[in-house]
């Protein structure tokens, strides 16, 4: 007889964008390049259920097919940043602390480490997600679980490559 343990937690994604799309494109050697998000948010919820995601942007060019397949697939959403991620980012974690039992933040940013901190004082799991080279080795080890982005977890957008495979699959 197996026994079974049924994980119940609630889950709240956070997502540096600028950060993430950053070390994406220095780790691919493309500006071309996206995080496969359709693939990387079942990995990092596993069986866990997910209360809220929020993809924090800073600049003018947010992409409107981004933050209508974050909302689609996952209720989610994208917030635009005056500068950058870190404060709102920090502002919505702590919003968010006493209605999930983990938050995953998507940066590899030490400013974040002071939050890490803050939120595993307030009983929250805390998880990091990232590019492992681009990542602050202090975050990773406050951190209470590590997830590495890897190539797998994005896709190159190029339109160039896009043709490519459109012209091999009529063939």
């Amino acid at each position: 007889m197996t026994n079974t343990v049924l994980i119940s937690q609630t889950v709240a994604i956070l997502i540096d964008g600028n950060n993430i799309e950053r070390s994406i494109h220095s780790e691919s050697k493309s500006e071309k390049t996206m995080l496969n998000i359709d693939t990387l948010i079942p990995k990092l919820l596993g069986n866990r259920s997910l209360n809220r995601l929020i993809y924090f942007r800073e600049g003018l060019k947010i992409s409107s097919k981004l933050a209508e397949r974050l909302h689609q697939n996952y209720h989610g959403s994208v917030r635009p940043c005056h500068k950058s991620a870190d404060i709102p980012l920090s502002i919505k974690a702590t919003q968010l602390s006493a209605k999930v039992d983990t938050i995953i933040i998507l940066s590899g940013d030490s400013d974040y480490i002071e939050l890490v901190r803050h939120l595993k004082s307030e009983g929250v799991r805390v998880e990091i997600c990232a590019v492992k080279k681009t990542t602050a080795a202090i975050l990773e080890e406050e951190a209470d679980h590590y997830h590495p982005i890897t190539n797998e977890d994005w896709f190159d957008y190029s339109p160039a490559k896009k043709k490519r495979s459109r012209k091999k699959s009529e063939n």
